[in-house]
């Protein structure tokens, strides 16, 4: 008897943990500012982190759901906004700039509390994949690791973004 209750106690404690991790998806809803980091900006010859992955110095992102929505703003593209579906199905975000219009198709995964947005671009007949990792360290921030390959030549950068 003794064992029966310590095996359904286990068991019980197993769904209990798969339940709350579940639902322990973080929301990334706000607005957000990129985080300065002076090494960075010295091992890069002074140029810094670039774009945090191609958003910006700040950015806004609301978050249901269904779907996790970004609105970022560079001088040279104006505003951008991507929406991304939560459940891992296709999202195509067109992007359009110098009367060109190139063809962004994303999937988004949950990797436990981290979401990764993998992003496949065709411009001018060149396949690019690109994948960000977002993730809330314990402080709150948002740690945002893009990996790109262009060319053949791999690029990775780590942006760290407060809300604001």
């Amino acid at each position: 008897m003794n064992r029966l209750l310590s095996a359904m106690a286990v068991v019980t404690l197993v769904f209990a943990g798969a339940s709350v991790s579940a639902q322990s998806k973080p929301n990334f809803a706000g607005k957000w500012t990129l985080v300065p980091d002076p090494n960075a900006a010295q091992a890069a010859g002074g140029r810094g982190r670039g774009m945090g992955g191609g958003l910006g110095q700040e950015f806004a992102a609301a978050q249901d759901d269904k779907t996790l929505t970004v609105t970022s703003s560079n001088p040279q593209m104006g505003d951008m906004k991507s929406v991304y579906n939560l459940d891992g199905t296709e999202t195509k975000n067109p992007l359009t700039f110098g009367g060109q219009t190139v063809e962004r198709v994303s999937k988004v995964k949950w990797d436990g509390a981290k979401l990764v947005i993998t992003t496949t671009i065709n411009f001018n007949g060149n396949g690019i994949e690109t994948t960000q990792s977002w993730m809330l360290d314990p402080s709150g921030a948002l740690v945002i690791e893009s990996a790109s390959n262009f060319n053949g030549t791999p690029t990775t950068t780590k942006s760290t973004y407060k809300k604001s």
